[in-house]
Order: C-alpha cells, then sequence, then structure tokens
C-alpha cells in the first residue's frame, strides 16, 4: 500500500496521512465492551459498505436506524436501497481495503478515520481524510454521522473508488 500511496502523491497536494497496515492493534481494547463496537463497525464496514452485501444489514443495523448524511435517508431499509443503487455486491475482503488511519470507540460511539483521495477542478490530486462515526445501541448501529455535504454524485459514491490496490 505504501508504493501506490507514494506513487499517487508524486505531483498531488500536501502530504498525505499514512495509513495504518496494522488493523488489530486499532479493533484492540482492553475493554471487551469497546473491542466487540469495534469489532462490529469494521465487520459491518466490510461486509456492507465494501463489499455492498445488502442482505447482511439487517444484522448490523436496527430497523429505526438514524442517518444524520444528508444524502440518505435514515431507516434500515433505507439504507438498503441506497447500499444497493450505489454499488455492486463483492465478496467481502478479509480486512478493510479503504486506507484506514485509525479507529476510536468511546462509550457507545465508534468512528473510523480514513484517507481520501481526491481531485481538484483541473484534474490534479490531493488528499484528504474521511470521518464515519456510529452510535451502537443494543448490539446494533443506530446511528451515523460523516462529513457529507448534499450532493447528487453522493447519490452513487462507491467507497471502493478510494482504495490504495
Amino acid at each position: 500500500m505504501k508504493k501506490t500511496l507514494e506513487a499517487t502523491a508524486k505531483g498531488a497536494l500536501g502530504v498525505p496521512p499514512l495509513p495504518t497496515e496494522d488493523h488489530e492493534k486499532w479493533l484492540h481494547s482492553n475493554d471487551p465492551q469497546l473491542a466487540a463496537n469495534k469489532r462490529l463497525v469494521y465487520d459491518m464496514y466490510r461486509e456492507v459498505l465494501e463489499a455492498g452485501q445488502v442482505d447482511r444489514i439487517p444484522h448490523y443495523f436496527t430497523e429505526d436506524y438514524i442517518q444524520h448524511n444528508p444524502n440518505v435517508a435514515s431507516g434500515r431499509d433505507k439504507l438498503a436501497e441506497y447500499i444497493a443503487g450505489s454499488r455492486p455486491r463483492r465478496e467481502a475482503p478479509e480486512r478493510l481495503n479503504l486506507p484506514m488511519i485509525a479507529m476510536i470507540a468511546e462509550g457507545d460511539r465508534v468512528v473510523l478515520n480514513f484517507l481520501r483521495i481526491e481531485r481538484d477542478d483541473e484534474g490534479g490530486v490531493f488528499f484528504t481524510t474521511w470521518y464515519d462515526m456510529f452510535r451502537i445501541e443494543n448490539g446494533k448501529l443506530a446511528e451515523h454521522w460523516d462529513p457529507a455535504l448534499l450532493s447528487p454524485e453522493a447519490l452513487s459514491f462507491d467507497p471502493n473508488q478510494n482504495r490504495l490496490d
């Protein structure tokens, strides 16, 4: 991944934050509940957001799931519609393919932080970061926050576009 990032960084604006190779380090916690919450979010991200496995959504999300991204409606069924319409179903990877920088858990919240590679209006590459924060309730994801702005492009956004293969 580092070699791919270095190749992408040539001529880019800014210094890219370095993704972690050691996902297990971020999944660990001395608190068993925090470790379980991290694993829940991590596995959901692999199976649902990266792999598009809509059938796994009931396993991970409450029925009345609250969505704070303005491009996606609240509710588990609405989330399933969005996922089905924005990415193909794939086999779930063993570990996240997106370039993760950190995963932090406190109480009932888990935050994932990722490197994002973007292009400016002239086609130049620049780096930024993205976060997703989830609230867990009774072992399922009940609420989500991210920095998304209202955008027609977001309705078809597949996070796999930001992988470093």
